[in-house]
């Protein structure tokens, strides 16, 4: 169910916590062994929309690396790959972990089971996505306000807790609440049943990256998909509201004042006008703009736009699509995301099922964006895109799942695990030296920890890897 409640009490109280809800251990409290207490329906109010919040914040930072974007201006330090300071990042991760910590310390006091397993979903998403930004993080000695320098834990660790918590939650979610979750629910509004979709389409997402490892098992990733979620109803996203704006509709309606941004990569243009691949993909005028001209030309990374204007030369994200209105809903996870992991764990076993998940994603991003049935049919009987059961590879999963995960941070894990195998994709001119010639796997930890905590802080460059990056 989907929840576009627009009251402006409701939002009222969620700017309110925005100011209000517990400081994360990163913070310096006059007392910060006595933190302000909250209601649990206040937390969940300001996690869940935080969270969706975390979801573009992050996908913001890694949309240049994945070739989503380009900066207009040549050698920017998204574009090429630099050591850039996320300390914002990383405090609005922690901050939101901290509240679902009190939800989840007020749920099992008093019984709240719901509220128990949504806030342990939760939980397992923002450090889930923490571990795939920085590998080792903080975690079990960061909400106790004991220690201002929490030790780091180890990252492969992490995700054994990572899916436990989503295990957990799932069976809290199944049993008797004490205390029922409703409108403070900015994702669901309280349905549990897709609640426990999402944690086992999460479940899936955590466990696909993990292929290639020891721990990796095809069957547990399917097993998660078929728990998970069944339609583009069942969606997990945020709607936005009148008086606060989709975050991508504010980089837009930025770009039009000159405050440049959303500017499209020329690697993501030539993906679907028919360049890289033989087919144009009827997405693209729903997804980015066109220049004055009526074409699509994207800016290469790190190269800038060259000589053209600042407005109506290169293609940009504009005011009113999809992912850039101002009520348009951050997309946490999917059901079309769900089916490109399908196909890829179904692959090497069944390569029936995973042809019929991969035409399901598509067709999936297709309907979310309001592709008519003639171009879609057109597109799918393509034989670039409809090559059958025995020719599908992963090469045509991933470089299907890219397009229809557009902006969200997913796509940098996948661009890791596929060792940015995608067509045509090259590295950025202008690259970062420090990197010799190679992609970026990770990012740098951010100053403000380095400040705080630095005897704790491991020692990495940008090439050292996730441990599922291997």
């Amino acid at each position: 169910m989907k929840f576009k409640n627009k009251l402006s009490a409701i939002l009222g109280a969620s700017i309110l916590l925005l100011a209000s809800a517990c400081e994360s251990f990163l913070d310096v409290n006059e007392n910060p062994n006595n933190p302000e207490d909250a209601p649990i329906s206040g937390l969940m109010t300001n996690s869940t929309y935080e969270t969706a919040l975390n979801v573009q914040r992050a996908g913001s930072a890694t949309s240049n690396y994945v070739q989503y974007l380009a900066s207009p201006n040549p050698s920017s330090g998204s574009d090429i790959m630099d050591q850039l300071d996320f300390s914002g990042t990383w405090f609005n991760l922690y901050n939101v972990m901290t509240d679902l910590n009190e939800i989840i310390r007020k749920a099992e006091e008093s019984g709240a089971n719901h509220y128990l397993g949504a806030g342990q979903i939760l939980m397992a998403l923002n450090l889930g996505m923490t571990v795939d930004l920085f590998g080792d993080v903080p975690f079990s000695e960061s909400f106790n306000f004991e220690t201002v320098t929490p030790a780091y834990d180890d990252d492969q660790i992490l995700y054994d807790q990572v899916i436990s918590l989503l295990d957990q939650g799932i069976a809290n979610l199944q049993t008797e609440s004490a205390i029922s979750i409703g409108g403070d629910d900015f994702i669901f509004a309280g349905d549990i049943d897709s609640w426990i979709k999402f944690g086992y389409s999460l479940k899936a997402r955590f466990l696909i990256h993990t292929k290639g490892s020891a721990s990796y098992d095809a069957n547990e990733v399917l097993s998660a998909v078929a728990a998970g979620f069944s339609s583009n109803a069942d969606d997990a996203q945020v709607t936005f509201f009148e008086q606060r704006f989709n975050p991508w509709a504010q980089v837009a309606i930025n770009n039009e004042n000159l405050l440049l941004g959303g500017w499209i990569s020329e690697q993501f243009i030539e993906a679907l006008d028919g360049t890289s691949y033989p087919v144009a993909d009827p997405r693209l005028p729903l997804m980015v703009g066109t220049t004055d001209d009526g074409e699509f030309i994207g800016v290469p990374n790190g190269a800038g736009r060259g000589d053209a204007p600042e407005q109506g030369a290169r293609s940009t994200l504009i005011p009113g699509q999809f992912y850039t209105s101002e009520q348009s809903p951050i997309l946490i996870a999917t059901f079309a995301e769900l089916k490109f992991i399908e196909a890829e764990a179904a692959l090497d076993s069944d390569p029936g099922r995973a042809y019929e998940a991969y035409l399901s994603g598509i067709e999936a991003h297709m309907d979310m964006l309001g592709v008519s049935e003639e171009d879609k049919a057109t597109y799918l009987a393509d034989p670039s895109v409809g090559v059958g059961a025995g020719a599908l590879t992963l090469d045509d999963i991933m470089k299907e799942k890219w397009v229809a995960m557009f902006l969200h941070p997913e796509t940098w894990n996948d661009a890791r695990r596929f060792d940015y195998g995608y067509k045509d994709m090259t590295l950025p001119a202008n690259l970062n030296p420090n990197l010799n010639g190679n992609f970026i796997r990770r990012l740098a930890y951010p100053d403000s920890e380095v400040s705080r905590n630095g005897d704790n802080v491991p020692q990495v460059t940008l090439l050292d890897r996730i441990w599922w990056d291997q």
